[in-house]
């Protein structure tokens, strides 16, 4: 048995030393959609592991086993689970192997799981991108996570999925694209009654301090971008940044002849206070009869 697994394992890592050294692999996840090294690093690093499980299917679960460190991190690291939540393999967290995680949720109530399988099957989120908080191996306290997902079908015939997560990821531009343009998705097809799903808090729509928010043609908000509720109204089309520039304004004067736009602002860093820039994503739809802007916006990497 020994020696088959250690068969096993050579015959892999020929192959994976194979698959890494040929990028054209991955001309087809278009990572030119992120800014940074990290994100497209994880991007293939789980693609690389599915690769693997697509072709050798689930005899390759020994080999992820058998050099774990591989696929573990200080940053990120690798799981795999099966369409019904079970933990076939896990980097980090050895002891989840062989439990159903369906139900598992964050410290905020975020259920991971069931936002995974609903990723996996977006077409609008290719990556299968889900964020929330959770604790790395080792240490006491929970941070901010990014991961991406990639399914697969075995040669056996099962549905698996493999992901890999970044422990204080960047915000990527590609991140609040995917949550408003789902969000207008959701308004187009449940009307009013998507406005509950956008605003919960443990939905894909809220995580870190970005937040689908939605106003009318007044400025009058839907969902706020800063408060639960709406009694204490704003007027987003009177809002300035730290330049008296109105970004709101401005990106609405877009929207007559774009689907989309980014508008840029300035704001200050909560951390060091100096300002820095942020970015606001905005598409307007129909709520009903009445036009509305749906946006979200997220801070654009600091320079070197």
């Amino acid at each position: 048995m020994k020696k088959a697994n250690f068969i096993l394992t050579v015959f892999l890592l020929i192959g994976i030393s194979l698959l890494q050294s040929c990028e054209n692999r991955y001309k087809d996840l278009d990572l030119s959609v992120y800014q940074y090294r990290d994100t497209k690093d994880l991007v293939k690093f789980v693609y690389d592991a599915s690769l693997i499980l697509k072709k050798e299917g689930i005899k390759s679960i020994d080999y992820f086993k058998q050099n774990r460190e591989q696929y573990f991190s200080k940053d990120r690291y690798l799981y795999i689970f099966d369409m019904n939540g079970v933990n076939l393999f896990h980097a980090g967290m050895q002891q989840f192997e062989g439990k159903n995680l369906i139900n598992i949720t964050d410290k905020n109530g975020k259920p991971i799981a069931r936002l995974i399988l609903e990723a996996l099957d977006n077409p609008n989120n290719p990556h299968a991108w889900v964020h929330y908080s959770w604790w790395q191996p080792g240490k006491f306290f929970p941070v901010p996570k990014s991961s991406c997902h990639f399914k697969v079908t075995t040669p056996e015939g099962r549905e698996l999925y493999v992901g890999g997560g970044l422990n204080y990821p960047q915000e990527e531009k590609e991140f609040i694209r995917i949550i408003v343009d789902d969000a207008v998705q959701l308004i187009k097809e449940k009307g009013k009654k998507a406005i509950k799903e956008i605003s919960n808090p443990v939905s894909e729509f809220n995580f870190r301090e970005v937040r689908v928010f939605i106003f009318k043609d007044s400025g009058e908000t839907i969902i706020s971008p800063v408060t639960n509720n709406n009694s204490a109204q704003i007027n987003l089309l009177e809002c300035v940044d730290e330049t008296e520039h109105k970004p709101f304004v401005h990106a609405i004067q877009q929207l007559n002849t774009k689907n989309s736009v980014w508008e840029v602002f300035l704001a200050k860093n909560r951390y060091d206070r100096d300002l820095r820039k942020m970015i606001l994503y905005l598409r307007k739809t129909k709520l009903g009869n009445e036009i509305v802007y749906v946006g979200a916006a997220t801070q654009l990497p600091k320079a070197p």
